[in-house]
């Protein structure tokens, strides 16, 4: 699933590619696809691209007074293209979901692999008319979110790290892979309750948190759209790594799985040294 880093350097390379570009076509081709209707994908065609943003995990691409707003999902991706094809794309059972055509010629495409179609695309006077971007949290780069202001959020929470590193309403933008790094670079379990946590190991977290994603963030700049998934993979230390050796320490990464997920860590340098039980168990093997 692309996360914040990945979406910010997909912000960065729009910003670049299509402000003051003018769209032609905004073209649907997957049923499921678009969530709004009010206004519709029309309204965007003549319309001047202004700005690019993001909201977490959402981009934001501003033309006409109107947003285009985005959510890749677990499997979308954005496929940037200089010269689109002629033709219009006919709607199939292929990854393409949506189709913007410029004016120029050139122009993007968004995809989602697999059957679960989850992608969704918003045309919105403003981008908090999009839910999932009314009830986000904080932007954990932003300069004002400093280590305070995640100590107050956290206060009061009876989850465990992972779940609540993840929860888009309390800090946005961090998601499974990320929230693994996260807690790697931190030393710290995914099942450790955030309740008990010490005001140094607050400080820890937040300071992991702002240098994983930083770092990542880095990492995607300037790498075009199409080769910010490898970008990424590469960058990663624990997770997708289940088997390899920890480059910290050496210790096996080993992985945690759930119904339609999986967390990865490295048993010395989180859990001291104890593999973590199934997840429907919740605690450590004795």
């Amino acid at each position: 699933m692309p996360e914040l880093p990945e979406v910010e350097a997909l912000r960065e390379f729009l910003n670049e590619h299509l402000v003051g570009r003018q769209i032609a076509r905004v073209l649907p081709v997957a049923v499921s696809v678009l969530k709004t209707y009010d206004p519709p994908l029309s309204a965007l065609e003549g319309a001047t691209v202004a700005a690019v943003g993001r909201h977490g995990k959402f981009l934001d691409i501003g033309a006409g007074g109107l947003h285009l707003v985005t959510h890749l999902a677990r499997a979308g991706w954005l496929r940037w293209k200089d010269d689109l094809p002629a033709e219009p794309p006919r709607p199939g059972k292929g990854p393409l979901a949506l189709r913007v055509a410029l004016a120029d010629g050139a122009g993007f495409d968004l995809t989602e692999a697999g059957t679960k179609k989850s992608l969704a695309v918003y045309v919105v006077r403003d981008p908090a008319d999009v839910a999932g971007i009314a009830r986000l949290g904080p932007d954990p780069l932003a300069d004002d979110f400093g280590r305070d202001r995640f100590a107050e959020l956290l206060n009061g929470e009876r989850r465990q790290l992972k779940g609540a590193l993840r929860d888009q309403s309390l800090i946005a933008g961090i998601g499974n892979a990320y929230s693994d790094e996260i807690l790697h670079a931190a030393k710290m379990s995914p099942f450790k309750p955030v309740a008990n946590l010490t005001d140094d190991e607050t400080t820890k977290l937040y300071e992991a948190m702002r240098a994983t994603l930083g770092e990542a963030v880095e990492r995607g700049r300037g790498v075009a759209a199409g080769r910010l998934k490898a970008e990424k993979k590469s960058g990663l230390r624990v997770h997708g790594r289940t088997g390899q050796a920890c480059p910290v320490c050496g210790d096996t990464i080993r992985e945690v799985s759930f119904s339609d997920s999986s967390l990865q860590y490295c048993p010395t340098c989180q859990t001291g040294g104890k593999p973590l039980a199934d997840r429907r168990l919740s605690r450590l093997l004795k």
